[in-house]
């Protein structure tokens, strides 16, 4: 790990205090961490994969302000206190830099990432980040009391007995010591309705390859048989949003709703629902939400 100083220190204390309070068999090193996220929203002024290509690396929610979650990395907020109970206080004084950055174990080998809740991209990480990650399940914001390092992880069976609903079918991975994109990146995965588009040639530029999933996609006229997941405001919403699709105006996609976020024409929780009817019910084969998504 090329972790220097004082976040050194405090990675070591948060993985030796997670690692004790963790059991079971060692991971596979062919299990990867992906870190799903929104490519096309803004940050800064610029959309993440434009700023990921300038930083070449990726950031936290509590150095960004933005994120596809909760937004209570701050200090005395809610991500700030779960952090300080499961890490024993070794981040409470932290530069926001030194933090952990957050993703999921792909041990369902997800094409869309594990944790498509927070995003249609995502990055996949190499093995050696699992040597400097700790888990929980279920998510953080549960105040979880199970934990994992690479070392023990008895959390897959406590995933793969569970019934959760499958946005929520995650194991949450907090990956320490920061993520440089050319030391850590395997590939960034992007949903194709990004080609031929600026996210395609931002991705192109990042020290990783570039692949594709399958795509998310839902017909507009079908969006009302899901109300009742989110709610029916959020069906019409999606339904309205289609319509400015300039490619195809019955298609709900990634790339339209990214658009309505960034017009700022529409409260980003309201688009944070619209998204979750997609990754939920317009999920590709190969992602864990397709299986239950009659």
């Amino acid at each position: 790990m090329a972790i220097e100083g004082a976040a050194s220190v405090r990675v070591r204390s948060a993985l030796s205090h997670v690692a004790r309070h963790s059991s079971g068999p060692a991971l596979s090193p062919d299990l990867r961490i992906t870190l799903n996220f929104h490519p096309d929203r803004l940050v800064g002024g610029v959309t993440v994969l434009h700023a990921l290509a300038r930083d070449g690396a990726y950031h936290s929610q509590f150095v960004t302000g933005v994120g596809n979650g909760g937004l209570t990395a701050h200090l005395g907020g809610d991500r700030w206190r779960w952090e300080s109970r499961i890490f024993a206080g070794a981040y409470d004084d932290a530069d926001p830099a030194e933090r952990p950055v957050y993703g999921a174990l792909n041990f369902r080998d997800q094409n869309v990432g594990a944790a498509p809740r927070f995003g249609s991209a995502h990055l996949r990480l190499g093995s050696e980040a699992l040597r400097r990650t700790t888990f929980c399940y279920p998510d953080s914001w549960s105040e979880p009391s199970d934990f994992g390092v690479h070392t023990g992880m008895s959390l897959l069976g406590l995933a793969e007995a569970d019934h959760r609903d499958a946005l929520d079918d995650y194991i949450e991975a907090h990956v320490h010591g920061g993520v440089a994109l050319a030391r850590d990146a395997e590939a960034i995965v992007l949903d194709p309705c990004y080609r031929d588009t600026e996210i395609e040639a931002a991705a192109r530029t990042l020290p990783c390859p570039l692949e594709w999933h399958p795509g998310y996609r839902l017909n507009a006229s079908t969006l009302h048989r899901y109300a009742a997941y989110r709610g029916r405001e959020y069906t019409d919403l999606g339904a309205r949003i289609a319509r400015t699709n300039r490619l195809d105006p019955t298609v709900l996609d990634a790339a339209v709703i990214g658009t309505a976020a960034r017009a700022g024409d529409h409260d980003p929780q309201d688009l944070k629902k619209v998204w979750h009817i997609l990754a939920r019910f317009g999920a590709p084969a190969g992602a864990g939400t397709a299986r239950a998504a009659e």
